[in-house]
């Protein structure tokens, strides 16, 4: 029987699979790492000396001399001191983590422990193992052994670890282990120290953004967009009077005011500067391919920023918070924001002022308010040409490059800051 390169290939690539696959601990191994955590697990010098002192107590009975007697007895109760003791020194350690201030994906996480000693004796050989939660960082665990921490004192353990993915991280516990005082078993136990690490998604610096640019243009103009249109306002409601500077236009001053204080009180007014008021929709409906729904986070944060620098009135709205106005708000929710399970109709659910619509549906461009600006992701499309009913409705059609691992999205904003299509 001959075999083809292609079987050959196929054997090869599913032995490399079976044998990727994670092997499932023995029986024995699961019940010593059981026993470690409730009790204590005997190491290496602990096992050989157990043996040791079976073998003087079995020697001493067939013998029956009383010095194997008091070897048996002495070891038996050193076992017994070694197997008691870890598990209560370690109840009487207590860790705290500090607050973790939020970064963006890619900076590094600064992580703060405080591994604090409550008990009346000293600690010694402690080693702590801190559990990353899952998909922040490329480090799973961050280890340390601790030589000795005084009665009543504590020792500080800060680390990094660079960011991978945004999102709303939990830390929940750590994990501290000893085989203090005589190195004979081993305990270990997890000690809560809960704290929520907040991972922004990336904001891109945009030069330009013609699609935030032309947003109002079709509705009302903006007033006052500039220094000029400010000093030529004769009208607007009076926010404070201040004294007279070099420069000031003379029809601003206010002269009642400046004969009561003898001096020039100047207005100053309630100026809308680019006041069109516009939200950053993010559909978060099913149906988006992960890689293309991360693109479309980073380009809500890009355009919310770029809004904002624009002197637009911008906001954020999604499916789930509805309309958020701070910056810090508005990172944060991207930061948690995921792919519904649900594919319901979301639009009966957006504001009543123009939005920029990040979306995979076609069919949802027809339905926005009017003024209002799409960003379709092409690769989720049914086709390259994107139809769109309203002719007044102006967008981008983004081609995804669907790379979870370029954290730089030169090719998003490359797109963003293109000239809009009809």
């Amino acid at each position: 029987m001959k075999f083809t390169d292609a079987d050959i290939s196929y054997s090869q690539s599913d032995r490399k699979s079976r044998s990727s696959k994670p092997k499932r601990p023995s029986k024995i191994k699961r019940f010593f790492k059981w026993l470690e955590w409730r009790f204590a697990t005997p190491e290496f010098i602990g096992g050989m000396y157990t043996f040791f002192t079976l073998f003087f107590f079995m020697a001493a009975t067939n013998t029956l001399s009383g010095w194997l007697y008091v070897i048996s007895g002495i070891s038996s109760a050193l076992l017994i001191v070694g197997a008691v003791m870890p598990k209560r020194l370690l109840a009487e350690m207590v860790i705290l983590r500090s607050q973790i201030d939020p970064v963006s994906v890619g900076d590094d996480l600064w992580i703060d422990l405080t591994i604090q000693n409550m008990g009346r004796t000293e600690k010694r050989l402690l080693e702590v193992n801190d559990i990353l939660p899952e998909s922040l960082s490329n480090i799973l665990q961050q280890e340390i052994v601790i030589d000795l921490i005084a009665p009543m004192q504590e020792y500080h353990w800060k680390y990094e670890a660079k960011t991978t993915q945004r999102g709303v991280f939990l830390f929940r516990s750590t994990e501290i282990a000893t085989s203090s005082p005589l190195g004979l078993f081993r305990s270990r136990r997890a000690c809560p120290s809960g704290q929520k690490a907040i991972v922004y998604p990336t904001v891109l610096p945009l030069d330009r953004c013609p699609l935030v640019d032309q947003l109002g243009s079709d509705t009302s103009p903006r007033q006052y967009s500039d220094e000029h249109n400010y000093r030529n306002a004769t009208e607007g409601l009076t926010k404070t009077l201040r004294p007279y500077r070099w420069g000031d236009p003379t029809r601003l001053i206010h002269w009642r005011t400046s004969a009561k204080y003898g001096e020039l009180r100047v207005r100053e007014l309630e100026v809308t500067i680019g006041g069109q008021e516009v939200a950053i929709a993010l559909d978060n409906s099913a149906g988006w391919e992960p890689e293309a729904f991360e693109e479309a986070v980073v380009a809500a944060a890009s355009l919310y920023f770029y809004a904002q620098k624009s002197k637009l009135s911008v906001r954020l709205w999604t499916n789930d918070t509805g309309i958020v106005q701070s910056d810090r708000a508005v990172l944060e929710t991207l930061a948690a924001v995921n792919i519904s399970p649900s594919s319901a109709d979301i639009l009966k659910d957006l504001p009543d002022i123009p939005v920029v619509w990040l979306s995979h549906k076609t069919d949802s461009i027809a339905y926005l308010p009017f003024g209002s600006r799409w960003v379709l992701w092409q690769a989720l499309a049914q086709s390259a040409k994107v139809s769109v009913p309203n002719q007044r409705s102006l967008g981008l059609t983004i081609e995804s490059s669907l790379d979870a691992e370029d954290l730089s999205y030169k090719s998003l904003r490359s797109q963003l800051q293109e000239y809009l299509s009809m």
